[in-house]
């Protein structure tokens, strides 16, 4: 069964056959990817991946349009996904939540959620026999890229912007990618990326430019779909399960939404949640869109601390942008000491979150002041990298510890 039977233009909606494309339409629309949903609907049952053994994203293969190249093979390419979702009962309180629960993507191989996208865009590179992958990156992506890659031995090369936070940069290099350096911003790495790539001929795993990694990120929608249909927590409530999500580029808040949209498709998800986007105040194209009541993402000059989310222009601006509209959702801002003070408290329920993760959290309080919140309806942060990507930033949250004299007197007076 060939379950990957093309592509379809979000903008134009142009269809293309297998092989017809690589990554954007004519128009410069970005593609999602088609898939059989009658032939997988003959061949599979919700149960069929539910009872899956396999903990990782893997487990649901029949919905992900690439082979898994080494099935079984305990390697980081294969341990992508399967992150936990835990509940953070004692800080609902503070919302007036009966439930509130985390996914905590920062227990991917390398620590972030990009490990879903790599690892599906990797496999893929396998299958189309690629002897490069290049990508453009503030850290997490590249971090991602070069891990997976590092687990099959494909060769990847990591364009970041020199503000990249030194943990990022440390993660590329250790895990042998090629780095360079980008005096200039996201999207200069970005633009010069896709330079690269056609003048070498390498693969581009670019967010949102490549299709594929779309497909990685919506597993996240399929472990949620899945938590729900374990625990029922989607029939106890009146309201559907509301999702906060960290945006930048766009990508990931479209990736969970074209899995629940997968899953809507196939008849398995019993109805769609909720979907709130959150941006940094500095970095707010795609919230600024939305709040105009239009899909036009006109670029910013970014400037935000959670550098994940720093994006001047976003690339996938417009399914970002449907992913809060056709959910019944919404797009809130945050600043900066905002994000700061989540980090706080994600700490002080033992969620270590890098400000990018956090800014989901953040956008709990700004939900509440505008009612947004019904607090009989389960929801859901998503914690998109651990705080050890940039302990710089960890370090603002918090105050310093003290230094103090080896004796006991020293220690009282600081008790």
């Amino acid at each position: 069964m060939s379950k990957f039977v093309g592509y379809r233009c979000s903008l134009c909606k142009k269809e293309y056959l297998p092989g017809q494309v690589t990554y954007t339409c004519s128009c410069g629309g970005n593609l999602d990817i088609v898939l059989d949903y009658e032939a997988i609907k003959k061949k599979y049952q919700p149960d069929d991946l539910l009872c899956r053994d396999e903990a990782a994203l893997w487990r649901y293969l029949p919905l992900i349009p690439v082979s898994f190249p080494k099935s079984g093979e305990r390697t980081p390419l294969g341990l992508a996904g399967g992150t936990p979702i835990i509940s953070l009962a004692r800080l609902a309180k503070k919302f007036g939540l009966e439930q509130l629960w985390l996914k905590d993507e920062s227990r991917n191989p390398t620590a972030s959620f990009k490990d879903r996208a790599s690892a599906v865009v990797v496999a893929r590179a396998i299958e189309i026999n690629a002897e490069v992958v290049v990508t453009a990156s503030t850290g997490n992506a590249g971090a991602a890229l070069a891990g997976m890659a590092a687990a099959v031995g494909q060769k990847a090369v990591i364009f970041a912007p020199k503000t990249a936070p030194p943990a990022k940069v440390a993660q590329l290099l250790v895990f042998g990618a090629k780095v360079l350096l980008v005096d200039g911003s996201y999207d200069d790495a970005f633009d010069l990326t896709v330079k690269a790539a056609e003048e070498f001929g390498w693969y581009c795993r670019n967010t949102g430019y490549n299709p594929f990694t779309l497909e990685g990120k919506k597993t996240a929608a399929f472990e949620i779909w899945q938590w729900l249909s374990l625990a029922k927590l989607g029939t106890k409530a009146s309201s559907p399960l509301t999702v906060f999500v960290s945006v930048g580029d766009g990508n990931i808040i479209s990736g969970i939404h074209k899995g629940f949209k997968d899953l809507l498709a196939l008849g398995w998800l019993e109805r769609m949640p909720r979907i709130i986007g959150v941006q940094a105040e500095g970095s707010a194209a795609i919230a600024n869109a939305f709040k105009a009541g239009n899909e036009t993402i006109i670029p910013v000059s970014a400037t935000t601390l959670a550098d994940s989310i720093s994006v001047d222009l976003p690339r996938d601006g417009v399914r970002a942008v449907r992913a809060a509209r056709e959910t019944g959702g919404t797009y809130l801002t945050v600043s900066d000491a905002e994000i700061l003070s989540a980090i706080a408290e994600l700490g002080s329920a033992g969620v270590f979150a890098e400000p990018a993760g956090a800014t989901a959290y953040a956008g709990l309080a700004a939900a509440q002041a505008q009612g947004l919140l019904d607090p009989g309806a389960p929801v859901l942060v998503v914690n998109t990298g651990s705080g050890l990507k940039d302990v710089r930033a960890a370090m603002q949250a918090v105050q310093a510890a003290p230094i103090i004299q080896p004796d006991l007197e020293s220690v009282k007076k600081h008790l």
